[in-house]
């Protein structure tokens, strides 16, 4: 069902991302790819239904909510509980192999320090004999004291690993490449080939299309000019449409009743994004909102909220890491939900 506001695993429950998951696909015989796009645009589907259609195991680690300063131990905790979740035999007899690893039953435990420590080369030197995929899914959380342990790990892998790929997604584009640092020669992947998969948002006509199609599903018969309001609002963002199509199911169709939910949970998500940052990221945000689109303008009303001058420095500092989230481009916002979030904050 389209609008099953879980991520998808089956085709057949995702709208028009065929090219997207063919290139996943056809590229698994590569080291590396890296998946990105916005928030609410469907990377975590389209990887899931792409790794649903191949005969290979894999691995799926979700590192959204690591915390900023995260040690080993919570690293290690994390793909442990990925790898027991896998139920595998084959799985348990190639883990067998490697130092530090505890196995009861399914359960599968790593160690992460003193003499047994489990590291992370040997850990994917074992999957590799088993050709797996791995996926650590908003990776540039992973950015922290571990980095650069975790990146030389699959530098070594791409290097001596023939069969294993590596997945990377993120919605904080900025932020993934420089955690990657592809272009940076301190950074063990320095140089490295990866296929770049990006998600776009959908056209005006895929989001009719798909909302029309999903109400289809669903057995509800919705006027299209009630689709097309909401498709206005909402501006192609299939996390959004999904979120809207399933609160009409629920008997909730006034599409400014659905957006009003939907910017309070960016509200949230916002101030998670800033609460560990400088008081100018919102302020930063909210000029954006407001609609002031040069460097000049945004300079001026901080200022005037502060009551003292700006740095160029630190503004731009500001501008750059909101840039890097995926939240703002050239004084614009990439959600429009995020636009009337910031207008709130």
């Amino acid at each position: 069902m389209y609008f099953d506001i879980r991520p998808k695993e089956r085709r057949e429950d995702l709208f028009d991302r065929e090219e997207e998951i063919e290139k996943i696909k056809r590229s698994m015989d590569k080291p590396l790819i890296v998946v990105s796009g916005i928030r609410r645009i469907g990377k975590t589907s389209v990887i899931k239904v792409a790794l649903n259609e191949i005969d290979r195991p894999s691995l799926f680690i979700d590192v959204r909510g690591f915390p900023m300063n995260y040690g080993r131990k919570y690293l290690y905790s994390k793909i442990a509980n990925a790898l027991s979740k896998l139920r595998s035999k084959s799985v348990i007899n190639v883990l067998k192999k490697v130092r530090g690893v505890s196995i009861f039953g399914f359960n599968i435990e790593l160690a992460w320090s003193g003499r047994r420590m489990v590291f992370l080369t040997e850990l994917f030197e074992a999957l590799d004999e088993a050709g797996f995929v791995i996926v650590f899914d908003e990776a540039q959380n992973l950015r922290g004291p571990l980095s650069q342990e975790i990146l030389s790990a699959i530098a070594y892998a791409y290097d001596n690993c023939r069969n294993l790929c590596f997945i990377l997604s993120g919605s904080e584009a900025g932020l993934l490449y420089d955690f990657l640092g592809i272009e940076n020669p301190d950074s063990p992947l320095y140089g490295r080939y990866f296929v770049e998969v990006t998600l776009n948002r959908f056209t005006r006509k895929q989001s009719i299309d798909f909302l029309v199609e999903g109400f289809r599903q669903a057995g509800k018969n919705i006027p299209i000019s009630v689709i097309e309001e909401a498709v206005d609002m909402l501006d192609g963002i299939p996390g959004w449409l999904t979120f809207y199509g399933a609160k009409c199911i629920e008997g909730y169709c006034n599409p400014v009743y659905v957006r009003e939910l939907a910017v309070k949970l960016a509200i949230r998500e916002l101030k998670n994004i800033v609460k560990n940052r400088s008081r100018r990221y919102k302020l930063v945000l909210k000029a954006i909102a407001l609609g002031y689109d040069s460097w000049s303008q945004v300079k001026e009303y901080v200022e005037s909220i502060e009551g003292k001058t700006v740095s160029k420095g630190i503004l731009y500092k500001v501008l750059r890491g909101l840039e890097k989230m995926s939240i703002v481009s050239k004084y614009r916002f990439l959600d429009p939900i995020y636009m009337e979030a910031a207008k709130r904050l």
